[in-house]
């Protein structure tokens, strides 16, 4: 089913005010759509709110937690009465925690799964109910993270809270086609992504948590989010990396965690120092760091071909036909260039 443009949708963006929610929400206003951004922290909406009005775009913001199921609801039938429908959900919110498995609390944990898993239920579960009654049905875009797929050290809590999303999204998605509910869903898995999560982050391993390399700009997630609006599909990876991770861990996960164990651990560790009590963003939001990009704009790849091809179905099915035809040109050559061979047998 074809989705409404952009310019007529109206988006939920949860988990706007900084990273790769802010630059999805700003994006999407660019194209015309009317949106509505949430997150824990009010400074970070008002700016956002602000700068895509200055724009010339149409926004507005309500403060509400991905972890409590109330809030999520509010914030749908928030956008519903400003705007009148509901089109696309984007479900981003995220916290983060760094540490070896020993050193984790058992509320460290639970609060990991409270946001990053159950704030992407609740997003699906507030959604839901107007996107089913959108007569032009809708679109659910859920971001998880290639450590959905394959995980890292130090990263357990995180990892364990992206496993249970595809999870339930399989689930979901097999139930709405069966009922035939014109809903999308759509799974967004970014590699390492410049962003403040990093910064922002509560470090258990003594330094700032470090972003691996190859990391990529979070506009590359935006704009794969906002393509998958109008264009949705299944299972967008977004990096290149992330796709080489993913399959390299699918083909011998054995040998993954062979690399991930040699380079997994250093490649996380800044050479700043911070502690637990430092300031972070897990427990409670930082109301004056909603900035999109994170502190490796030096080194942060700003294109993708992969991620451009993978959300660009076209192009990428001409780029095998085109692969096709070269290989079948050379083959053809390669036989009719072979010395003619005689036939029949030896005369004795």
């Amino acid at each position: 089913m074809r989705r409404k443009a952009l310019a007529q949708q109206v988006v939920v963006v949860f988990g706007a005010s900084s990273g790769i929610g802010r630059a999805t929400a700003l994006r999407f206003a660019q194209a015309g759509a009317r949106v509505v951004v949430a997150a824990r922290g009010k400074p970070g909406l008002d700016s956002l709110v602000e700068q895509i009005t200055a724009q010339g775009g149409q926004a507005a913001a309500m403060v509400a937690d991905a972890a409590d199921f109330a809030q999520v609801t509010a914030v749908a039938d928030f956008a519903v009465r400003t705007f009148g429908t509901l089109d696309t959900w984007v479900q981003v919110a995220a916290v983060y925690v760094v540490g070896r498995f020993q050193d984790l609390t058992p509320a460290e944990f639970q609060h990991s799964l409270n946001v990053n898993t159950m704030g992407q239920v609740h997003g699906a579960m507030a959604a839901l109910p107007h996107l089913r009654g959108n007569p032009a049905g809708g679109t659910l875009i859920h971001v998880s993270s290639i450590e959905a797929i394959r995980a890292f050290p130090y990263k357990s809590a995180y990892a364990c809270s992206k496993h249970a999303i595809p999870g339930f999204l399989d689930a979901l998605r097999v139930e709405l086609k069966h009922d035939g509910v014109p809903v999308d869903v759509v799974n967004v898995m970014p590699a390492a992504i410049n962003t403040p999560l990093f910064r922002k982050g509560l470090s258990k391993i003594g330094v700032k948590p470090a972003a691996p390399p190859p990391i990529y700009q979070p506009e590359l997630v935006a704009d794969a989010i906002v393509r998958a609006a109008t264009h949705p599909q299944r299972d967008i990876i977004v990096g290149g990396a992330g796709q080489m991770f993913i399959s390299l861990h699918k083909l011998c996960p054995t040998l993954m965690d062979v690399l991930v164990g040699l380079f997994g651990f250093r490649g996380q560790r800044s050479d700043e120092a911070k502690l637990p009590q430092d300031r972070n963003a897990f427990w409670q939001p930082l109301t004056d760091d909603n900035a999109v990009h994170g502190e490796f704009n030096d080194v942060a790849v700003r294109h993708s071909p992969y991620t451009w091809l993978a959300t660009h179905r076209p192009a990428r099915y001409l780029l095998l036909a085109g692969a096709a035809a070269l290989l079948a040109a050379a083959l053809s050559k390669g036989m009719h260039s072979q010395p003619a061979r005689r036939s029949g047998r030896l005369q004795r």
